[in-house]
């Protein structure tokens, strides 16, 4: 597990004032604490950063998935936006890549709960005991068997987005538990990243993205934005995907 550099935290920083931090997540930094130390979690280094006892994660990424964090400096900007979280009221916008090509904007409205039939036990599925959910894709660029999409989710769900996808039949590139295979999750997990999983997988974490975050119907007057980073950006260059 990574530890994280003050220096490279304070690049990482979106926006900060009395009340809030925004950061620009990068793959791969876990976002709660975690048993290696401070430095070794998104919300520890926050704390490192700001000098607060205590910061508050108003919503997470997933370890591989990188983008736009909203933390809260005061127990009651956290509960504001915890609540508007609540009753749908914060935008949220991705980007991702997909395996195979999405020519028209697409909704899936299909449940989600526990895959209670998998190998990979914190795996998500589409299951009619599940819970109500709801993602727009959009396609941005379509190019060699890939598209690069637009995603906004509706509900906040488990993986909703990877677990959509694949039900689509059109997974996340590098997307090691919704992908080609599960077991290649339990593979990795064995024995970290290998060339058999690069062949199979062609990125070393899923292709997602938390492009934007808009607190407005939040009452809080931000839209925070950023780019796609460079390892996607240079999958799509590779593969002739049109990124912004």
């Amino acid at each position: 597990m990574p530890l994280i550099d003050p220096a490279d935290f304070r690049g990482w920083v979106l926006q900060e004032d009395d009340q809030l931090l925004v950061v620009n997540k990068p793959a791969q930094i876990v976002c709660h604490p975690s048993k290696a130390g401070p430095a070794s979690s998104l919300v520890g280094a926050a704390r490192i950063h700001t000098g607060l006892e205590t910061i508050h994660l108003v919503f997470r990424l997933d370890r591989e998935t990188s983008g736009v964090i909203v933390l809260a400096k005061t127990a009651k900007m956290a509960a504001r936006l915890q609540k508007a979280m609540e009753r749908r009221r914060v935008g949220k916008s991705y980007l991702a890549i997909l395996a195979g090509e999405l020519a028209a904007p697409v909704t899936v409205a299909q449940p989600l709960g526990d895959d209670i039939g998998s190998q990979v036990f914190i795996k998500t599925a589409v299951t009619a005991e599940g819970r109500p959910s709801l993602t727009h894709f959009t396609p941005v660029s379509l190019a060699r068997g890939f598209t690069l999409v637009q995603v906004v989710p509706e509900t906040g769900r488990k993986h909703q987005i990877r677990a959509h996808a694949r039900w689509l039949g059109l997974p996340l590139v590098g997307d090691k538990i919704y992908g080609p295979d599960e077991r290649l999750y339990l593979e990795f997990i064995e024995h970290g990243w290998t060339a058999g999983l690069a062949e199979k997988l062609l990125l070393p974490r899923h292709a997602l993205h938390c492009a934007e975050i808009d607190l407005r119907a939040a009452g809080v007057d931000f839209i925070f934005k950023a780019p796609l980073p460079g390892d996607l950006r240079a999958f799509c260059d590779a593969n002739g995907l049109q990124s912004f």
